[in-house]
């Protein structure tokens, strides 16, 4: 059996689900998603569970997406189609959930900070929409990140694939806080607390309120953005973007003499 890459813990009310892949940077492989949507599910059904909090081992959050296995993958067999049921179950959660991040968010990373209610940084992290830069579309994620971002820096930044740092996160609306890292867990540890504080009924009502009209839109946007993830995935130009990033190369649609 392989070894377990989501660790489920639960102490005084609090939920933890760690991201344990380090060696791929906790990318979103097969075995991940299906241990953090059946850790995330249990945290729910769980009444003695108040707050959930997302955190990962290693010097990375997650990557995104499992490069390795969607080479080659039919549009079918592409891990996104089954991502929307993680976004949408940390969205929706009538409970709490707080990300902690001591390293950095790539693609669908940041979609999973972004579906949580409250996020967490080290200043050092850093962040990035790398899905142009490999010829596919960060549509998947666009369902809870758009809502939270500023419009003007959603476009520069998704269109762009280009790093950014902590405290522009934190400007934009993608993050609660950048703190040094000594301060981290403390910071984490202060918005848990503020949280168990909240009766667990009337919490899950605000958060239903807070939802708004994304939650009541999702289902359908998902349906929509996942087989547009898939297609691009599966697709000559993202799978020659897929090979050239496992490749260490230039994609083929970067003109000669373009800068890297």
């Amino acid at each position: 059996m392989a070894d377990e890459l989501v660790h489920y813990a639960v102490a005084d009310g609090v939920a933890t689900l760690t991201l344990d892949s380090p060696h791929n940077r906790n990318a979103l492989s097969a075995q991940l998603r299906g241990e953090l949507s059946d850790g995330l599910a249990r945290a729910v059904e769980d009444e003695a569970v108040r707050v959930v909090v997302l955190d990962h081992t290693g010097p990375v959050f997650c990557a995104g997406m499992d490069l390795k296995e969607a080479k080659g993958a039919g549009e079918g067999q592409q891990g996104v189609n089954d991502f929307p049921d993680i976004l949408q179950r940390l969205w929706t959660s009538p409970k709490p959930v707080v990300a902690r991040l001591a390293g950095p968010a790539r693609a669908g990373g940041i979609g999973l900070v972004a579906a949580a209610d409250i996020a967490v940084a080290v200043d050092t992290a850093t962040f990035a929409f790398t899905e142009v830069r490999i010829g596919v579309v960060p549509a998947v994620i666009s369902v809870p990140v758009l809502p939270r971002l500023d419009a003007r820096a959603a476009h520069e930044l998704l269109l762009t694939g280009d790093t950014f740092d902590a405290r522009r996160a934190a400007g934009i609306g993608l993050l609660n806080a950048a703190v040094p890292a000594d301060e981290l867990d403390t910071t984490v540890r202060r918005y848990v607390d503020s949280l168990v504080r909240g009766a667990p009924t009337a919490l899950a009502a605000t958060k239903e309120l807070l939802q708004g009209e994304t939650a009541r839109t999702m289902p359908e946007r998902f349906e929509a953005m996942q087989g547009l993830s898939a297609r691009f995935f599966a697709s000559a130009e993202g799978q020659e973007g897929i090979a050239a990033f496992a490749e260490k190369r230039t994609p083929t649609w970067i003109p000669e003499g373009a800068d890297g």
